[in-house]
């Protein structure tokens, strides 16, 4: 595995781990883990990143829905396009 893959691989487990968790302390803790690992790709590769990390939060909250992936990743990317600051819409 080459090292990009092994870092999004990285991201996507303490996402899923900080969404899965009830310590809040500890969900902080991964989420910022998943932040320094995510500056350390490329910036299209953190955005992807980070849109597939928040496209999983948003798909978590909403009870993991099936078959509305496409729904989950448009409002991710909306939410990371230039000039917006993820959570505000």
């Amino acid at each position: 595995m080459d090292e990009r893959k092994k870092l999004e691989h990285q991201i996507a487990l303490a996402t899923r781990t900080a969404a899965y968790t009830s310590d809040e302390n500890a969900a902080r803790r991964l989420r910022q883990f998943a932040d320094q690992l995510g500056r350390k790709l490329s910036p299209s590769s953190s955005r992807r990143a980070q849109i597939t990390a928040r496209a999983y939060q948003l798909w978590e909250r909403a009870g993991r829905p099936s078959g509305r992936d496409l729904d989950f990743w448009t409002e991710a990317e909306r939410e990371f396009s230039p000039g917006d600051t993820p959570g505000q819409h």
